[in-house]
């Protein structure tokens, strides 16, 4: 995107660097990384970036309305409801794909929000290992608002750790050592001191929680808990779990982020957006009409998570055999451009922009980011199997 750091970056690299990247970014924690981590990252224009934050902001606005909670009291499913004090939405990441408007200029597109935590951990470390092993810029940096990586890791400390000590705030996963993700839980133990927990290890005792702690062998109350279930992965995998307890009940803890903001950012809040980067958003069930072109939208599953169940090429028969419209969404597609120079075709990226919200202030701020390389129709591993110069990135911005 950025033509002169692009031929440098290119000209530069090499396979034997690339394998040798990946085996120091592996060497920490063998194995743990179970994604493929792309050849490159991508260099953004600042006002390309400044694009992706208007939107974002505009975004922020709404979900800091006093209204949006009762705005989004139908996104959360009955059953998936959590009680409780849904405390500011501690992690908010947006998507944006890297596009061409109609006058073939590059410009931003949202695609999904969630107000749930990804890669915190990971995009702190794995920036770190890539600049050992290639020529980048030094003005260029993957944290935003002026962080850097000191004052972004005590930012993250602040906003899951609170007032509790480390021992007393667990990561709480589904098996989260078979996670595909689980580097990023073991970056955040090393830059936070909090362990990865599974549902099933949780020991209720009234209404507080306790875990076995690794380092001490001692049963330890839970004060926070920085939630990393998705109810998609808990409702797949509960019957075969074994006993675990119900994130239903009213445990005396705080959730960071509290579970129902998993729902109330999401794609259900995209109909509600009015933004130039945003493309316009239908919930399905209040279509009239459905559009003639429907080669131009794309047609979303509310509940679903990393793209699973979207329907891209939409047929006028897959809307009409849809017994709940109110649970899917029709988005208008996006032109996504293959903006990254590979050595054999070029890639198309995505950006996700990464808010933190401190309990203490008023908005959420960006601070971080990741990209994702794609040559495939979607963004993902599944839908890029035997390509190189595609996978999990970074985004460099100008500091």
């Amino acid at each position: 995107m950025i033509p002169h750091l692009r031929k440098s970056y290119n000209d530069d690299f090499s396979s034997a660097k690339y394998e040798a990247f990946l085996r120091d970014l592996n060497a920490k924690y063998p194995g743990s990384i179970d994604f493929r981590v792309a050849e490159t990252p991508v260099f953004v224009p600042s006002g390309f970036r400044d694009k992706m934050i208007n939107a974002c902001e505009s975004i922020v606005d709404l979900i800091t309305d006093p209204d949006f909670k009762q705005q989004t009291k139908n996104a959360i499913p009955s059953g998936d409801f959590v009680p409780g004090t849904e405390s500011p939405c501690s992690f908010i990441a947006f998507d944006f794909g890297v596009c061409l408007n109609e006058n073939q200029e590059l410009e931003p597109q949202l695609i999904e929000m969630q107000g749930f935590p990804t890669l915190y951990g990971f995009q702190v470390y794995y920036p770190d290992i890539l600049r050992k092993h290639f020529s980048l810029p030094a003005e260029y940096t993957p944290y935003l608002n002026g962080y850097i990586r000191e004052t972004y890791l005590e930012e993250l400390k602040k906003v899951i750790l609170g007032n509790s000590a480390p021992e007393q705030v667990i990561l709480l996963e589904i098996k989260p050592h078979l996670q595909k993700t689980r580097i990023d839980f073991y970056c955040t133990r090393d830059y936070l001191g909090i362990q990865p927990v599974c549902i099933t290890d949780l020991i209720p005792e009234g209404n507080q929680l306790y875990y076995v702690n690794d380092q001490t062998k001692k049963k330890t109350r839970v004060e926070r808990i920085y939630n990393r279930i998705i109810f998609d992965d808990l409702h797949a995998q509960k019957d075969s779990l074994g006993p675990h307890i119900s994130l239903q009940e009213s445990w005396d803890v705080q959730w960071v982020p509290h579970p129902n903001w998993f729902y109330r950012i999401s794609k259900h809040t995209l109909p509600f957006i009015r933004h130039p980067y945003v493309p316009r958003t239908f919930f399905l069930d209040q279509i009239n009409q459905i559009p003639a072109d429907l080669e131009n939208y794309v047609l979303k599953p509310l509940f679903s998570f990393a793209g699973q169940g979207v329907i891209i090429d939409v047929k006028k028969e897959d809307i009409v055999s849809i017994r709940d419209p109110q649970n899917w969404i029709l988005q208008r597609k996006v032109n996504y451009a293959p903006v990254i120079q590979t050595p054999d075709t070029p890639a198309k990226v995505e950006i996700r922009i990464m808010y933190l919200w401190p309990e203490d202030q008023a908005r959420p701020k960006a601070a971080i980011n990741l990209a994702r390389l794609s040559k495939g129709k979607m963004i993902g591993v599944r839908y890029n199997k035997d390509q190189e110069w595609v996978g999990g990135s970074v985004a460099l911005f100008s500091s």
